[in-house]
């Protein structure tokens, strides 16, 4: 349930994200940004405002207003279908059982033999359907703990009431336009992990896969191969 919710949410996350950066397509370092400010960066597309200077004739349908309020309630869904997880994630030792690098695993080498198996697209046999290989531990510890805490904190930061609030968090960030910055390219990664994520349900059998993600049941040993 969580994981479909998380879905959901982050879909909703993403195409929210996107409106609302169209509305201002310019990137900024430190505490202040705007059109007249010199932009640290910025994506060659048209805006949904004149205002802003993109070098197109042209200002694309504004859809920011909906956009920003969608943006919040579906980051709160994420925030606390969250909790959820990592509370029972904690609470059923699954983060330590199934996500936490064995010792044997905690080596080059078996890194190595890892990312040259994924090279050549071999097809996951029994042992490995059933458990989680070192790359794939990692990647997961590093999306749960790192990036969404990071893109939720940087989040926060942009908002002037949390500012108000809590103003080391966003002055420890370099302010609310570096924190607009991390949370673009935070939000960047997890989108990559997101295609992986994807492609490698279908690499390993995206019929039966989909169907341990729904009903919760393993699939049998033939229908993986």
């Amino acid at each position: 349930m969580t994981h479909w919710i998380t879905v959901i949410s982050f879909v909703a996350l993403l195409v929210t994200g996107v409106e609302i950066l169209i509305s201002h397509p310019r990137f900024y370092w430190g505490e202040v940004g705007n059109s007249r400010t010199p932009p640290l960066f910025k994506i060659p597309i048209p805006s949904s405002r004149a205002t802003v200077p993109t070098g197109y004739g042209y200002v694309l349908p504004d859809q920011n207003g909906w956009s920003r309020y969608l943006h919040f309630e579906a980051a709160w869904a994420l925030v606390l279908t969250g909790l959820v997880y990592v509370i029972s994630g904690l609470w059923t030792r699954h983060f330590r059982k199934n996500l936490f690098p064995a010792p044997a695993d905690r080596t080059w080498r078996a890194f190595r033999s890892v990312i040259a198996k994924h090279l050549r697209l071999a097809p996951a046999d029994e042992a490995d359907s059933r458990s989680y290989n070192v790359l794939q531990r990692v990647t997961y510890l590093l999306v749960i703990f790192v990036l969404v805490p990071l893109v939720i904190w940087t989040g926060l930061a942009m908002s002037p009431g949390f500012n108000a609030a809590v103003p080391w968090a966003v002055n420890s960030l370099g302010g609310r336009q570096s924190a607009r910055t991390l949370h673009f390219f935070v939000s960047i990664s997890l989108v990559l992990f997101l295609v992986l994520h994807v492609a490698m349900v279908v690499l390993t059998g995206f019929a039966s896969r989909m169907r341990e993600m729904i009903t919760g049941l393993a699939a049998a040993p033939q229908e993986r191969t």
